[in-house]
């Protein structure tokens, strides 16, 4: 399926059959290819479907990349149709092994919220923000999520605000307050007979879908692709006709860094860069029937990575290390 395709359009279930093929073929990316096709049974209303493609890769946990993000997957899932305690007790689980990803401590407290769980939801929250962002000095835009979550629920729940809600706010990209965002009294303007009331509700609600679109678009990046050093030395010695694409490495990352700062410029949203391999790229041009030496390939072999959910998004944090693989922070390197 395209990023561009409307979701109206998606026959869901063939397109999560299409990722089930697909995980076949690329059984290194079985995990993020699965999860996308438990998203599109989900999203076609055949749950049952979708746990079962869960407990196939919780079958095998020591080689799973993110275990409780799937099993949070999972419980939000099979608290959808009514299996509430077995849901629960996925959920604390979670909560008690402490997981470093803030992915699915959002899933999870979000579930909570929608169940009307609010104080649950806010408890956990509220661990999550302690455990991974204590200490921290620019929040990951990962955790992100976290902080509106825990402040939206403060809303619901009457709660002042506190430093975490401060963070929030400091973070919200949105030209709307989240304290307007998260106002539990919006609902009630929705029916109100002032259009000046509509019209204000109406532009903060298009900027809270914007957000979410935002951040649900985010695992389909516009992808560069990135050779590491001893990658592309391997890959202009067995395919010389390469070079003229790649002069040198450090040009190879200097052109990289540009031209993602070119598309954002340009106002292109939700960039990525993914590395590439000699075998991986090889295995691809095979599949095409082509020979790896055209450079025509290359820019395909990139959406396809990032299709495979292999993309990193860029830009990185100002003191996170750098994309090229350097053990230095971004804004000192390639940031700067």
């Amino acid at each position: 399926m395209r990023p561009d395709t409307p979701a109206e359009n998606v026959d869901h279930t063939a397109e999560a059959a299409r990722l089930e093929r697909t995980a076949g073929l690329y059984p290194e990316d079985a995990e993020a290819l699965l999860l996308q096709a438990a998203a599109h049974l989900e999203l076609s209303d055949a749950r049952p479907a979708a746990t079962a493609l869960y407990d196939r890769l919780l079958s095998t946990p020591d080689k799973l990349e993110n275990a409780p993000l799937v099993r949070a997957l999972k419980a939000s899932n099979l608290w959808e149709y009514d299996h509430e305690a077995e849901a629960r007790a996925i959920i604390d689980g979670i909560r008690t092994t402490s997981p470093r990803d803030p992915a699915p401590w959002v899933i999870v407290a979000e579930s909570l919220e929608t169940h009307d769980e609010l104080e649950a939801a806010h408890d956990t929250f509220t661990e999550a923000a302690t455990l991974l962002l204590t200490d921290v000095a620019e929040p990951p835009y990962a955790t992100h999520p976290l902080l509106f979550g825990r402040h939206r629920v403060r809303r619901m729940l009457g709660l002042p605000h506190d430093d975490w809600d401060a963070l929030a706010e400091t973070v919200n990209s949105s030209s709307i307050p989240l304290n307007e965002l998260h106002d539990p009294k919006r609902v009630w303007s929705l029916g109100s007979d002032n259009p000046a009331e509509l019209e204000a509700e109406i532009s903060r609600l298009r900027a809270e879908l914007g957000t979410y679109r935002a951040a649900l678009s985010r695992p389909f990046p516009v992808a560069v692709l990135h050779w590491p050093a001893e990658e592309l030395t391997e890959l202009l010695s067995a395919y010389p006709t390469l070079s003229t694409e790649y002069p040198s490495h450090p040009e190879h990352l200097a052109t990289i860094e540009s031209s993602l700062r070119e598309l954002s410029t340009s106002g292109t949203a939700n960039l990525g860069i993914v590395t590439g391999t000699v075998p991986s790229y090889e295995a691809f041009a095979a599949s095409e029937g082509s020979s790896p030496g055209d450079t025509t390939l290359l820019p395909q072999y990139a959406t396809t990575l990032a299709a495979r959910g292999r993309a990193v998004a860029w830009p990185p944090q100002r003191t996170s290390d750098c994309w090229c693989g350097e053990t230095q922070p971004y804004d000192a390197c390639h940031g700067s």
